[in-house]
C-alpha cells in the first residue's frame, strides 16, 4: 500500500536587485500558503526509480513487464478492459509478408486477427484489435529489431485494415466480397452425397441450416426466415421457400472496381474504367443471384418435408374423393327410388287414362249405335204409314 512521504522544499531566495512590478491597479488575490502533497503516477515513479536505483530506460522496462503480467493474470487490456483474447490469433509467415499496395486482396479480419469473429465484430472489438496490432507491430516500436524488415509493411495492412473495418460503408462492401464467405461458398453438398448417406434427412438439416444462416446476413428483409425442423409446418415450409425465391439480397461488388489509372486526368479514361465496373458489377450481381436460386432449387429437391406434405395432401384428397363418392352412392340411390315411383305413377297414370278412352270410345260407339237403330226405327214407321196411305 502506497504512503505518504513529506520531502522538505525549501523556495530559492529571490535574485539580487530584484523588485516586484508596478502595480497594475487591479485587486489581487491575498496570498494564500498551500501545502503541496506529492502524488500522482510521476512522483510515484520518480520514488520507484530513487528507491531501486533504476535509469529511465529500466524503469520503462521493468514497467512495461509488469502491464503484460497484469494483462496475462487477468485477461484484460492496457485500459482494464476485457478483450476475451480480442486480436491474438497467431500471425503466420503469409500474413506478415502481404504487400500493402494490393491491399484489396488481403483479408482485413484476418489482419486485425478476428477471423474467428469477422462480420459479428463490432465496433468496439475492432478498436481493441486493432491498438493491440498497433503496439506489437509500429516501425518505431521495433526500429533497428533483426527479423523485422517487413514491420513497416505490415503495419500499412492493419492501418488500411481499420481504415475499412471502421467505415460503414467500406466494411460493407468489403462483407460483400469476404473471401473467407466466398470459400464457404463453395462447400453445398451435392445431391449425390445427401441421398447417399446413411441417414439423409439428419445430414440434409445439418448441413443446409448454417448455409442459409450466412446467406441471411445479406437479405434487405429482416427478419429472415430459416430453414426450420424435419416437423415443421406446410405454412412454415411454404414460407421459406417463398421468401427466399424472393430473396432481395443488398451484396454489392464495388470492393472489386478496378482504380483509374494513376497519374491519368483523361475523361474517356475514367468514364471508360467506371463503364467497365459498372458492367463487371451487375455481371456478379447476376451470377449471385443464379447461385442463390440455385442453392433454393437444390434444397427444394432435397428437402424430406416435401415428400411428407405431398403424402399428406395426397391421403386428404383420397378421403375427401372416398366421401364425395360414398354421398354420391347414397344420394344416387334415392334417385333412383325417386325414377321409380315417379314411373309407376305416370304408368298408373297412362292405364287409367288408357280406360277412360277406352270407357269413351265404347260409349261413343254405343251411343252412335243407338242413333243408327233409332234412326232405322223412324225409316221402318215412315215406310209403313206410307204404304198404309196408299
Amino acid at each position: 500500500m502506497s504512503h505518504v512521504v513529506e520531502l522538505p522544499i525549501v523556495p530559492p531566495p529571490n535574485p539580487a536587485g530584484w523588485t516586484p512590478p508596478a502595480s497594475s491597479g487591479k485587486s489581487v488575490a491575498p496570498l494564500v500558503e498551500r501545502r503541496l502533497i506529492p502524488a500522482g503516477p510521476a512522483y510515484l515513479a520518480h520514488v520507484k526509480r530513487a528507491v531501486h536505483q533504476l535509469t529511465f530506460e529500466e524503469h520503462d522496462k521493468h514497467a512495461e513487464e509488469e502491464r503484460k503480467r497484469f494483462e496475462t493474470l487477468n485477461g484484460v487490456n492496457g485500459n482494464g478492459e476485457d478483450d476475451l483474447g480480442i486480436g491474438d490469433e497467431p500471425e503466420t509467415e503469409d500474413l506478415l509478408s502481404l504487400d500493402p499496395k494490393e491491399w484489396k486482396k488481403q483479408d482485413h479480419y484476418a489482419v486485425l486477427g478476428l477471423s474467428h469473429l469477422r462480420y459479428k465484430a463490432n465496433d468496439e472489438q475492432i478498436k481493441v484489435a486493432h491498438r493491440k496490432k498497433v503496439l506489437k507491430h509500429h516501425p518505431d516500436k521495433k526500429a533497428g529489431v533483426a527479423g523485422d524488415s517487413n514491420d513497416d509493411a505490415f503495419f500499412k495492412c492493419i492501418q488500411k485494415a481499420m481504415d475499412v473495418l471502421s467505415n460503414p460503408e467500406k466494411r460493407r462492401q468489403f462483407d460483400s466480397v469476404d473471401p473467407h464467405f466466398e470459400e464457404l461458398e463453395q462447400e453445398v453438398p451435392t445431391e449425390k452425397e445427401v441421398k447417399s448417406h446413411k441417414n439423409p434427412d439428419a445430414y440434409f438439416f445439418e448441413m443446409f441450416t448454417p448455409i442459409f444462416e450466412r446467406e441471411a446476413r445479406f437479405s434487405r428483409s429482416q427478419p429472415v426466415p430459416m430453414l426450420g425442423a424435419v416437423d415443421a409446418s406446410k405454412e412454415e415450409v411454404e414460407g421459406f421457400y417463398h421468401f427466399w425465391y424472393n430473396f432481395d439480397s443488398w451484396r454489392s461488388f464495388e470492393y472489386h472496381d478496378k482504380e483509374v489509372n494513376e497519374g491519368s486526368d483523361s475523361r474517356d479514361d475514367k468514364r471508360y474504367t467506371e463503364k467497365k465496373n459498372k458492367s463487371e458489377r451487375a455481371r456478379r450481381k447476376k451470377e449471385d443471384t443464379a447461385r442463390v436460386r440455385q442453392l433454393v432449387d437444390l434444397t427444394l429437391g432435397l428437402d424430406p418435408r416435401i415428400k411428407r406434405i405431398k403424402q399428406e395432401e395426397k391421403a386428404t384428397r383420397e378421403a375427401k374423393k372416398k366421401g364425395k363418392a360414398g354421398g354420391a352412392q347414397n344420394g344416387l340411390t334415392q334417385k333412383q327410388k325417386e325414377e321409380e315411383e315417379k314411373k309407376r305413377a305416370e304408368e298408373e297414370a297412362k292405364k287409367k287414362e288408357e280406360e277412360e278412352k277406352a270407357a269413351r270410345a265404347e260409349a261413343k260407339k254405343a251411343k252412335t249405335a243407338a242413333a243408327n237403330a233409332a234412326k232405322k226405327a223412324r225409316r221402318a214407321a215412315r215406310t209403313v204409314e206410307d204404304d198404309a196411305a196408299a
